[in-house]
């Protein structure tokens, strides 16, 4: 029995998804890049992350081509960035470039300035399913910015961790009391 993809899209919808932008290409006229929420860390050892991307995707090929990419998880003033990489702005490839602050990693991929958390990464293992590539990339280059509030994508909606917590009644005092080591 398969499940009908309304159905998944609508209950996928209910899980919260840090907000990044993969990006790629290290000359100028050639960069391009797209909004996610399918990137999270894989391994500390080599530092490395996963990001699956449409193949339909222009940074699809692109990644492929220069064997580095970018991942720039944004933070609460790059809503309007989000919309921008995601198509919705009406504004691609390179263009999308004029927005935000952006310089070359090491890798030569365009890395956000300001991002919460930025990781420069080389292609290090693909995994295609039927409509996206797992792309592994093992991080060459980080920075972050603690000062900053990641954005998150819930239920159709831009948010912040700040409103999600005040949202959450914290009543149960085990609760509070847990850490992530409990759990492993």
């Amino acid at each position: 029995m398969s499940v009908d993809a309304k159905d998944f899209k609508q209950a996928m919808r209910q899980c919260a998804g840090a907000v990044a932008l993969v990006t790629v290409g290290a000359e100028h006229g050639k960069r391009t890049g797209l909004t996610v929420t399918s990137a999270c860390s894989l391994s500390d050892n080599p530092p490395s992350l996963i990001v699956c991307v449409n193949r339909n995707a222009s940074a699809h090929a692109r990644i492929r081509e220069e064997g580095a990419f970018a991942i720039n998880f944004l933070h609460e003033d790059h809503a309007l960035l989000a919309l921008t990489f995601s198509g919705q702005k009406g504004v691609n490839g390179d263009d999308r470039f004029a927005f935000g602050q952006w310089t070359s990693g090491v890798t030569g991929a365009p890395v956000l300035i300001d991002a919460a958390a930025a990781f420069d990464c080389v292609l290090a293992q693909e995994f295609e399913t039927k409509t996206h590539s797992i792309f592994v990339g093992e991080v060459r280059g980080v920075s972050h910015l603690a000062s900053v509030a990641p954005l998150v994508y819930l239920r159709s909606n831009f948010h912040t961790p700040q409103e999600m917590r005040e949202a959450v009644a914290l009543g149960d005092l085990d609760a509070r009391h847990l850490s992530w080591t409990d759990f492993s």
